[in-house]
């Protein structure tokens, strides 16, 4: 039997994550996208559980959304499901949930990979992370609440630059720029981010509760599940476009796409 898309591993109060599809860079598919929604769901109703952390399997944290169809799908109950699951992410983990969630960046984090890690209250990085926006080189925008965390993160400037300058960045500049709050040499990675999710965990759980649901609300947008709605729509209608069709062509084609802004 093949291993299950999100490893799950309770230690003490912690709860970790680990995105498993290595063969695919742990790009997030529906199921792998349900998974991640239902456990942060069902840790944030578990007392036992005091900190989630979510980090990657292999050598990549997420390579984005995994844009391959499943057989024998209907695109508009997968457009609908798709939609739904990613306002429940979301809201999830930086509203619903009000136990901190702390991301792991163990490797590539690039389009709707860095928005998972950028849902999350804390990030670690790997020095062998790299991150990138994704969406300006496919010709479409950001969606999974990017539009709200990065700036929020990195302030507008940086974020309209890092979204739109379309290149990668090491971890040492996301230190510099925001987009993580540390890094950490790659062989000790992996003890570094579960030691910092267990010492979160050892504040009184009240105390880290009141906290995360008292600063989730600093910059929250009237309407997060429309905002989430609306990046989708957005992103859709790019990836649609002349110009999304185009830069996909010239991405494969090795060459500087040629586009007219139909």
């Amino acid at each position: 039997m093949s291993e299950p898309a999100l490893l799950k591993e309770q230690q003490d109060h912690v709860l970790i994550l680990r995105l498993n599809r290595p063969e695919k860079k742990n790009a997030l598919s529906g199921e792998l996208t349900s998974h991640i929604v239902e456990a942060v769901e069902q840790a944030t109703k578990d007392d036992s559980v005091r900190v989630i952390g979510i980090t990657g399997n292999g050598d990549t944290f997420c390579a984005g959304a995994d844009l391959s169809r499943p057989k024998n799908s209907r695109q508009s109950d997968s457009a609908a499901n798709t939609v739904e699951r990613v306002v429940r992410l979301v809201t999830g983990i930086r509203i619903d949930c009000e136990k901190p969630v702390v991301c792991g960046v163990n490797g590539l984090a690039i389009g709707a990979g860095l928005s998972l890690a950028m849902c999350c209250d804390m990030r670690i990085a790997s020095d062998k992370a790299t991150f990138h926006p994704g969406y300006a080189r496919v010709g479409t925008s950001p969606d999974c609440g990017l539009t709200w965390t990065l700036p929020q993160a990195l302030g507008h400037e940086q974020a309209m630059r890092f979204l739109l300058e379309i290149e990668f960045v090491k971890a040492t500049r996301a230190l510099e720029i925001g987009l993580v709050g540390e890094v950490v040499a790659d062989a000790q990675f992996t003890w570094f981010f579960e030691d910092y999710c267990h010492r979160i965990a050892a504040i009184a759980p009240l105390a880290a509760q009141q906290t995360k649901k008292q600063v989730a609300r600093i910059g929250l947008p009237d309407n997060l599940e429309q905002l989430v709605r609306d990046e989708l729509r957005y992103t859709g209608r790019g990836l649609a476009s002349d110009d999304g069709k185009e830069a996909v062509r010239a991405i494969f084609e090795k060459r500087q796409p040629k586009f007219t802004g139909n």
